[in-house]
């Protein structure tokens, strides 16, 4: 089994910033890109930035220049800075992960979920 546990979310004001944790754990050989996912109210869920295992990244126009994505490949985890929130980037933020395991072909898992609210 694998899975992905993220940490970090919360409320905080407008301007401010929290940093996501996920980290991966269970029976791991490699994992191929990382990324994080948000889902508003309402709508559906987006990308919010990605990363490879090599290193490129990849982020949503609306976070570009305020949110960070890193990886720490020892720890199967990535990380997501986010700075100078906004109350639009309220959401459930989802971390997502290309997994190989040991004995099957890769497949994508996602986490729970964490909930991220930025007040005005």
């Amino acid at each position: 089994q694998v899975q992905l546990v993220e940490s970090g979310g919360g409320l905080v004001q407008a301007g401010g910033s929290l940093r996501l944790s996920c980290a991966a754990s269970g029976t791991i050989i490699s994992i191929n890109a990382m990324g994080w996912y948000r889902q508003a109210p309402g709508k559906q869920r987006e990308l919010v930035a990605s990363i490879t295992s090599g290193g490129s990244t990849n982020f949503a126009d609306s976070v570009k220049g305020r949110f960070t994505i890193s990886r720490d490949n020892a720890k199967n985890t990535v990380y997501l800075q986010m700075n100078s929130l906004k109350p639009e980037d309220t959401a459930v933020y989802y971390c997502n992960a290309d997994i190989t395991r040991a004995g099957y072909l890769n497949r994508n898992y996602w986490g729970q979920g964490t909930q991220v609210t930025v007040s005005s």
